[in-house]
């Protein structure tokens, strides 16, 4: 290594942004377990982590560009992926003979999803998630303004396109989709926009004060 030779090294807000981009998409799928009623209508709980994944995805491709927020989606199935070994080899452990019967049931009932419904997830992560990238990036033009309406735009887009690819993918011909798609659909397009624009706005803020630091 000579003196002149630049060590490559990566911006500090990127840095931060990822950590929290791998822990979000581990999550999502455990948080998803749960429905959650808001007001009349039920959504699945991974909703809030997967809400959190456009933010940061968007985020990303607003300051470092779209084949950045491009490379943070494809290395967010790393730990989607990792985290779904390691679920199924924890499962497959036998149970210490002490624990108890109830929470062993609980503990496998709720992280011992199906083949179908992991694959229905990883599918419609990629595709919406590539989607919201685009977007973002694609209406941005010369100026760069309108970060609201182009991050509203994207996230309410995309949560719709992964919402239709997931029901779709891990429900068709198991139960009717017209009675479970509309209120998911809607519950998400209405938490997208009103939750993407501010918080986009304040990961852009916070990578770029980092960056500055």
């Amino acid at each position: 290594m000579t003196a002149n030779s630049e060590t490559k090294h990566i911006p500090r807000g990127l840095f931060v942004i990822c950590v929290l981009y791998g822990g979000m998409a581990s999550l999502a799928g455990i948080l998803g377990n749960k429905l959650v009623a808001l007001g009349p209508l039920a959504v699945e709980a991974g909703i809030f982590a997967f809400i959190l994944l456009v933010v940061l995805a968007g985020a990303v491709a607003e300051v470092y560009g779209r084949a950045t927020g491009n490379r943070i989606v494809v290395f967010g199935f790393v730990p989607i992926i990792v985290s779904m070994i390691l679920i199924q080899l924890v499962l497959a452990l036998p149970p210490a003979s002490f624990w108890e019967e109830e929470k062993r049931v609980a503990f496998d009932i709720i992280l011992n999803q199906s083949t179908r419904l992991m694959f229905a997830g990883i599918i419609a992560y990629g595709t919406s998630q590539l989607l919201n990238v685009f977007i973002i990036t694609r209406l941005k033009g010369e100026g760069g303004k309108l970060l609201w309406l182009r991050s509203m735009i994207a996230g309410v887009v995309s949560q719709a396109v992964d919402t239709v690819i997931f029901i779709t993918v891990a429900f068709y011909g198991v139960a009717p989709l017209l009675k479970i798609m509309p209120g998911q659909l809607l519950a998400k397009v209405i938490l997208s926009a009103v939750f993407v624009p501010p918080l986009v706005y304040a990961i852009v803020r916070m990578a770029k004060r980092l960056d500055a630091e």
